[in-house]
């Protein structure tokens, strides 16, 4: 087996202004509120080109900071409510620049049936996955819901995966600033130990790195899975298969 290949020079290309620009566009374009330093989109864009080339110059000169996320409750179906971390527009600029760069490096290696928070896929096409799978005899599935899965993720588990790849240490300070970065709730920083705050630009990726290791070996034992996000289906075509999966998860 060829050995996985490492980037070691990464975050010149990040904080190139073209890829800052690219990156505030699609922050911009995913809109979202403040983070705790109040500093709204609008307001950003109002000093555009000097917020960017400041953004340059700290990571440049390796004096960056993230504050800590801001949080915030959104209600459930089932009238429980989801936590996010929200960042500020800075930091979200700064996830946006690093996963723009690192992405596609993850991307080209990930389980094929793994359908959340990827460009160009879909519910849709994990539900025709499913589909097909029944036609094709795969009639036992073991379902399984991550419970509190963004704010659960281990910080050095996830960060030894990440090093598969990526062996840049700017990169991985970066990530791990923003893993260590605090809550704020209610005027009262907390710490964070672990996870990664759903409502991060970087945190999908982060999930789907840290959960294909599952995709991949469940494929290995035999087994095909779908995933979406912290949602999966394990396929089994015998109820001894159905057993055994079930046990191991």
């Amino acid at each position: 087996m060829r050995p996985k290949r490492r980037y070691y020079s990464i975050i010149d290309k990040v904080y190139r202004l073209s890829n800052l620009h690219e990156a505030w566009d699609a922050v911009k374009a995913n809109k979202g509120s403040a983070g705790i330093d109040g500093e709204t989109i609008l307001w950003f864009e109002t000093q555009l080109n000097q917020n960017l080339v400041e953004i340059q110059r700290l990571l440049k000169e390796n004096r960056y900071k993230a504050q800590p996320v801001l949080r915030h409750y959104i209600p459930k179906d089932d009238g429980s409510k989801r936590p996010l971390g929200i960042p500020t527009v800075r930091d979200r600029v700064v996830q946006q620049a690093v996963r723009q760069m690192i992405e596609p490096l993850f991307e080209r290696n990930f389980y094929r049936h793994s359908y959340g928070f990827r460009k160009g896929r879909s519910q849709h096409q994990a539900l025709d996955v499913v589909r097909r799978a029944r036609e094709n005899g795969y009639v036992y599935v073991v379902d399984l819901d991550i419970q509190s899965y963004f704010d659960s993720i281990p910080h050095e588990l996830l960060m030894e995966k990440v090093k598969v790849k990526i062996a840049d240490g700017r990169i991985l300070d970066l990530i791990e600033m923003w893993l260590k970065a605090g809550v704020m709730e209610d005027d009262q920083f907390h710490d964070t130990h672990q996870g990664s705050p759903q409502g991060g630009v970087i945190s999908p990726l982060l999930a789907n790195i840290y959960l294909d290791t599952f995709d991949s070996g469940m494929r290995k034992q035999g087994f095909p899975v779908v995933r979406y996000a912290d949602d999966a289906i394990i396929f089994c075509k015998t109820k001894r298969g159905w057993d055994k999966t079930k046990k191991e998860n």
